[in-house]
């Protein structure tokens, strides 16, 4: 059984920035600084940020650390922070 963190990143029905909804079938991703699925446009102000490369960087460093070393990562959690994907 998925934890609920997992579940909610996973299927989330919504975007916490800007409150789109999303179907299961649309992209969602991760944001670099919060962990939250995040809809494919606010991804993109996102990596509009002067800070983005730096906090990527050590984002995914710190994130594999935690959890993909640690847990195997089988999900592939990290990546989703890089590369969109669906609920369904």
């Amino acid at each position: 059984m998925a934890n609920k963190w997992e579940e909610a990143l996973k299927c989330a029905v919504s975007c916490p920035r800007c409150h789109a909804k999303l179907r299961p079938s649309e992209k969602r991703i991760l944001s670099v600084y919060d962990h939250s699925a995040i809809c494919m446009a606010c991804k993109a102000a996102e990596e509009q940020r002067p800070d983005y490369p730096e906090r990527s960087r050590q984002m995914i460093g710190q994130c594999l650390a935690d959890t993909e070393m640690r847990w195997s990562d089988p999900e592939g959690f990290c990546y989703h922070h890089f590369y969109g994907y669906t609920c369904a």
